[in-house]
């Protein structure tokens, strides 16, 4: 039997039967607020891994691996230097500072010397002190340490074993205060200091040119490096990695003592050996990494870096929240574009906001988004309705638009609603401009996102509306009959008389 309906009965049934919420005016169907544009996707691609300047690590162990030597694999890197030979000499390392405590130790007895020349011998074992340097000395009368406060900067010398400091060191330490708190230095001679340093900064299981060149550029680097104040250089990638007594391995050893003395020199200098992990492909002149000419820093192929696992990286994801800030984005964050140097790298970086424009140096983007190297390329893709919030009624078409910059084999996505998976709708085609617009036909509402690489894009989602007719069944009818089509209820359905 069938049951005959009111317009209104007929529009609250249909509402039930697609589970979904609308209203009728005059002439039209209305739904949902516009909702506000998602931010774009940025993936970061690039190549190389440090700052670009001077010898590949990556790039020495290949041209060793094809029959260069030491001195010809240097003289590529730093062009119109030669090899020199320099006296025995020692360099200070800053191991750390603002320290409210430290402990100094050694497995077998040591000595401390005061400020005015005055040595103490002391125990084997720890000791802990504070700024104002009260230390448990030797009393060589009574054999027993007594405490004596001591004063800065003071001096401890190692005995027949290494100092330890966190983890042993060779040479002295030397502790003073500022500004209230300990500073700790480690005067060592520069072979010794070497034996720490070259296997910190390249494995030492690389063959032996290679491991020659390292130890000649990390000597030629720190004797450019010296300075005039309370120490030369920092532990670390500051200035080069000083990993102490267990860092020391008989390759890089015996590479030391086959390059003893040997620096790079120019112009009568010791040239500033810069090194680093990966190039990418070619190195960087240090004019376009820092804006000063250095004759023996220009930019070289290097072929051989290829068997780096860095060589190639990314595509990576970054938030664009994140890169907007890095970017410092006037406004909403709507494009980044780049701008090479003479190098081939990225000189500097613009973020394109709602409210302006933003340019900021690749060395600080490269720092503030924790890339690689400055060597890259920023794809930008964005995706989002013609008309955000306005659904489309079933049968009909909507529009997607967007940005594709720098994003070749992206891939636009979609997933109907109810369903868990996402699948390929179609490749991505932008014009010069690198805009684009794809018109799409969903048959329910349906999220769509740009996939590149790993990478996945934030979702656009475009809401379908079911298609409603109403028409009375006669001139003078009181009665409508209606047609409802739409993929929510998984049916056509129809009310009203036959």
């Amino acid at each position: 039997m069938l049951r005959r309906l009111t317009p209104l009965a007929l529009l609250a049934a249909l509402v039930v039967a697609t589970g979904a919420s609308a209203q009728v005016r005059t002439g039209s169907l209305s739904g949902a607020a516009p909702a506000s544009q998602p931010l774009p996707l940025i993936a970061v691609s690039g190549h190389g891994w440090g700052h670009g300047v001077g010898m590949s690590q990556y790039g020495a162990f290949g041209y060793a691996q094809h029959g260069w030597g030491f001195a010809r694999i240097l003289a590529h890197y730093y062009p119109g230097t030669a090899l020199a030979t320099v006296p025995a000499l020692r360099v200070r390392v800053l191991l750390t500072q603002g320290r409210a405590k430290l402990t100094i130790s050694s497995v077998a007895p040591f000595k401390v010397t005061d400020s005015d020349g005055t040595t103490f011998p002391m125990a084997a074992g720890d000791v802990t002190f504070g700024p104002k340097m009260q230390l448990p000395v030797q009393d060589q009368a009574k054999q027993q340490p007594v405490m004596k406060t001591l004063t800065a900067p003071v001096v401890f010398s190692p005995g027949a074993q290494p100092l330890e400091l966190g983890k042993p060191y060779r040479g002295q330490i030397r502790v003073d205060v500022v500004k209230g708190k300990l500073r700790a230095i480690d005067t060592v001679g520069l072979e010794v200091y070497l034996d720490a340093v070259v296997p910190s900064e390249m494995p030492h299981t690389w063959l032996p040119e290679a491991l020659k060149a390292q130890a000649v550029a990390a000597r030629s680097y720190a004797l450019s490096h010296l300075q005039t104040g309370a120490f030369d250089l920092f532990p670390d990638v500051r200035s080069q990695v000083y990993g102490g007594v267990r860092a020391e391995q008989p390759e890089t050893n015996a590479a030391v003592s086959a390059t003893a003395g040997q620096i790079l020199s120019y112009g009568g200098k010791v040239a500033q050996t810069f090194f680093y992990s990966t190039s990418g492909g070619r190195t960087l002149a240090a004019e376009d990494a820092w804006g000063t000419p250095i004759p023996y820093l220009v930019s070289v192929p290097d072929p051989y870096d290829s068997i780096s696992p860095y060589h190639d990286w990314g595509p990576i994801a970054l938030p664009a929240a994140k890169v907007a800030k890095a970017l410092k984005s006037p406004g909403r964050l709507l494009d980044v574009q780049t701008t090479p140097n003479a190098s081939g790298r990225v000189a500097s970086v613009t973020a394109i906001g709602a409210d302006g424009e933003s340019t900021i140096e690749s060395a600080k983007v490269r720092s503030a988004l924790g890339l690689r190297s400055t060597w890259f390329t920023v794809s930008v893709v964005s995706l989002a309705p013609a008309s955000p919030g306005a659904p489309v009624v079933f049968g009909g078409t909507g529009q997607l638009t967007g940005i594709a910059r720098n994003a070749r084999g992206a891939v636009v996505e979609q997933r109907a609603a109810g369903t868990p998976d996402w699948v390929p709708l179609a490749k991505v085609v932008p014009a010069k401009d690198q805009t684009f617009a794809m018109t799409v036909k969903p048959k329910a509402t349906t999220s769509y996102r740009i996939a590149l690489g790993i990478a996945r894009g934030p979702v656009a989602r475009v809401p379908v509306a079911p298609l409603v007719r109403f028409y009375p069944l006669r001139a003078a009818a009181t009665e409508l009959r209606g047609l409802v089509r739409s993929t929510c209820s998984g049916s056509t359905g129809r009310s009203g008389r036959r």
